[in-house]
C-alpha cells in the first residue's frame, strides 16, 4: 500500500538517522552545528557544536547515552530512535509521515497503538484531542448545525 517515496530510507548508521532527522525536522534548511547546539541547550540538554558537526561527518559512531539522549531533545523525538539497531526507528519515520499526511489532509483521524505503561505522552494526547476537536467541527458543519446558541427549526 506503501507508495515507493512513502518507504523507510536505510538508516542504519548514527550519521544517516542525524542527516535524515535533520531533513525532516529542518526541511529546506542549512542547520549549522551551533544553531542545533543551541537548540539542545534551550532545551534542557547539552550537546557541543563540534560533536554535533562530527556525527554529521560520520566521525562519530558510538556516542554515549547521554550525547543520544541530547540529540533526542534537539530533533524532540525518542532518543532511542538513534541507538543502533533501535526499535524506535520506524516509530519514528511513521509519526514524521503521519504528521506530513495530517498536514495535507490525507489523514483525518487517530487510533492509537503501541502505548507503553505510561500511556500517552502529553504532547501526543493533546495533539490527538485537537484532531478529535477538529473532526467534531467538520462533522458538525456537515450535518448542517446550526450557529451556536440558535434555536433549531
Amino acid at each position: 500500500m506503501d507508495s515507493v517515496e512513502e518507504r523507510t530510507p536505510e538508516l542504519r548508521t548514527l550519521q544517516q538517522k542525524v542527516e535524515y532527522m535533520v531533513e525532516k525536522t529542518f526541511p529546506g534548511q542549512k542547520v549549522s552545528g551551533r544553531v542545533f547546539a543551541d537548540l539542545v541547550k534551550e532545551r534542557g540538554g547539552s550537546l557541543s557544536h563540534s560533536y554535533f558537526s562530527n556525527i554529521l561527518a560520520g566521525k562519530v559512531t558510538q556516542p554515549s547515552e547521554d550525547i543520544l539522549k541530547a540529540l533526542g531533545l534537539g530533533f524532540g523525538v525518542d532518543w532511542r530512535f538513534f541507538k543502533e539497531e533501535s526499535e524506535v526507528v520506524d516509530d519514528v519515520v511513521a509519526g514524521l509521515q503521519f504528521l506530513a499526511k495530517r498536514r495535507t489532509g490525507e489523514i483525518s483521524g487517530v487510533a492509537g497503538r503501541g502505548l507503553d505503561e505510561d500511556g500517552l505522552p502529553p504532547e501526543l494526547l493533546q495533539f490527538a484531542l485537537s484532531l478529535l476537536e477538529d473532526a467534531r467541527g467538520k462533522q458538525d458543519a456537515a450535518d448542517g448545525a446550526g450557529v451556536p446558541g440558535e434555536p433549531e427549526g
